[in-house]
């Protein structure tokens, strides 16, 4: 039986806990769109010794589990090199790399959607590659996939919890643990889905405002 009593005890908890989450995803993609981009444009690169590597890469990560990867960061790869990162920015680190494959693929089919013209134009206006990129390309590539990044977004979010493997005390791990010492998981479990549920509406409304602030401009 549901008890509102329980539900307000364990809701500052598990807000503890969202921030947590919050704050590892904020970082986490912003880790995800810078690298993801740095990966969309080297595999562009006409110079084989960068573009294959970063293809090697977005495709080795991509290709295997997020699990994974935060074991092999925090318990081998960081250690391994004389590092000791405190889990949460570990955490950061691994969805940031993780989902940085995406956002390349998403970044790559953005500037391929852009016509050639546009390219052409840039040459003929003498334009070096940068500021092909900065003022001609980008600007055009970017808008039509802000949905798809989106979709990243929010699938970030419901990664988290597994960031309990390496010791994050996310809000999923919080709920867990009041459940574990109460004896009482329906409430702190019903409360987690609801606040997944709002932080990921939230995050889609932000990105349909960036859509409208943002719409498509293919000259």
């Amino acid at each position: 039986m549901w008890s509102w009593e329980v539900a307000v005890d364990v809701l500052p908890l598990l807000l503890k806990g969202l921030w947590v989450t919050v704050q590892a995803v904020f970082w986490g993609m912003l880790l995800a769109l810078t690298l993801g981009m740095a990966w969309a444009l080297l595999r562009r690169s006409p110079r084989r010794l960068i573009a294959w590597p970063a293809h090697a890469m977005v495709e080795f990560v991509r290709s295997t589990p997020l699990l994974l990867q935060l074991y092999f960061l925090y318990y081998f790869v960081l250690p391994g090199v004389g590092l000791r990162a405190e889990p949460l920015t570990t955490g950061v680190v691994a969805l940031g790399l993780h989902f940085s494959a995406y956002t390349a693929e998403v970044y790559r089919a953005g500037i391929e959607a852009v016509p050639r013209a546009q390219w052409d134009a840039s040459k003929a206006l003498n334009l070096n590659t940068w500021q092909t990129y900065r003022h001609v390309i980008l600007p055009q590539a970017i808008p039509p996939v802000i949905p798809a990044l989106g979709n990243y977004l929010i699938a970030m979010f419901k990664e988290t919890p597994l960031l309990s493997a390496i010791t994050v005390v996310e809000m999923l791990q919080r709920a867990l643990n009041f459940g574990s010492v109460h004896f009482r998981y329906l409430e702190p479990l019903t409360l987690v889905g609801v606040l997944f549920l709002i932080v990921s509406l939230l995050s889609g409304a932000v990105v349909r405002l960036l859509e409208r602030r943002l719409p498509v401009q293919f000259a």
